[in-house]
């Protein structure tokens, strides 16, 4: 598998990969693992790696993220080619719908027996609500459901916009299972003890090791209520989950895998922007759309970029 991820950067940097025909993508409806699998093989490249990211019905209200993240991909650097490995995955029959309705996009519909709350989740989730806590929690078992199929994914949050091709930026060796955002890079990538972890943005490797890790962290929510998904796997990277379990963890450089939080200071290094410290999802659309606006003023150019002020992300929490 480690072999197989190191290719992928490899074809995927020299922009060999060719967009799926519409005939190869749309919906599948899931029910079964067996779906699953056809889905999962359907997005993943000939190294059994995909891109996964998840969506409700909010998400998918037309003008909102679904449509951003899809222009990013469109728009960015070196990104287009990557649409066709990319598996949306929906919460909700209303998500699913729209989602297949866009055309050029491979989508998957979660079945409700994969939850572990059986709660209508369609609705905007306000950051560390119940809902949202709990669409954290049912998306953890899903990834970790990805791995026992064994297939290596980058997960991304989708309000994190791609601006250029990420994978020659994670610099992955055959050495690591996870390359993990963080919210303050301190300049010492294998010093993952150090930094705190961020989960908008992650690269995983599928082996028995991973799938383990995705195990205990997903059932550790028993024990932790009340809290999300991130804070429970800052905290088992604390007590040494990932050194009992063997998973190689590196952290990647907000420079490049940036966020509202810690803009970088050169737009021309960053790959990917997630729009963190923000409340609402008007708010991040609003201000998604102009850091959009603004990098596609500084493709093909040599010049440096300004970020657009968050604006309506600051405000969000008033």
């Amino acid at each position: 598998v480690a072999v197989a991820a190191v290719c992928l950067l490899v074809v995927v940097g020299s922009g060999t990969y060719a967009l799926s025909s519409p005939a190869d993508v749309g919906g599948e409806a899931g029910a079964s693992d067996d779906e699953l699998e056809a889905a999962l093989r359907g997005a993943a490249d000939a190294n059994r790696t995909l891109i996964v990211s998840v969506l409700n019905k909010a998400y998918a209200e037309e003008g909102g993220l679904l449509d951003l993240f899809i222009e990013s991909l469109k728009q960015g650097e070196g990104t287009g080619h990557l649409i066709g490995h990319v598996l949306l995955v929906a919460m909700d029959e209303p998500a699913f719908r729209r989602c297949s309705g866009l055309g050029g996009v491979r989508c998957y519909l979660l079945p409700p027996a994969a939850a572990t709350n059986s709660t209508n989740l369609s609705s905007e989730q306000l950051y560390m609500s119940g809902g949202f806590i709990r669409m954290m929690w049912r998306r953890i078992r899903l990834l970790g459901d990805i791995l026992k199929h064994g297939y290596s994914f980058i997960f991304t949050d989708m309000d994190v916009m791609w601006l250029r091709n990420p994978f020659p930026s994670l610099n992955r060796t055959e050495e690591e299972d996870l390359l993990i955002s963080t919210d303050g890079f301190k300049g010492r990538p294998e010093d993952y003890l150090g930094h705190e972890l961020n989960t908008r943005f992650f690269f995983v490797a599928a082996s028995n090791r991973t799938a383990a890790m995705f195990d205990e962290w997903h059932a550790a929510r028993e024990a932790s209520e009340g809290m999300k998904e991130q804070d429970v796997l800052n905290q088992m990277k604390q007590q040494g989950a990932f050194r009992r379990l063997g998973v190689r963890v590196r952290v990647l450089d907000t420079a490049r895998f940036s966020g509202f939080c810690q803009d970088s200071q050169d737009a021309r290094q960053v790959a990917t922007v997630h729009a963190n410290c923000c409340r609402t999802m008007r708010a991040k659309v609003a201000d998604l759309k102009a850091v959009l606006g603004a990098a596609k003023q500084l493709n093909g150019t040599t010049g440096r970029l300004k970020w657009p002020r968050h604006s309506a992300c600051l405000g969000s929490w008033r």
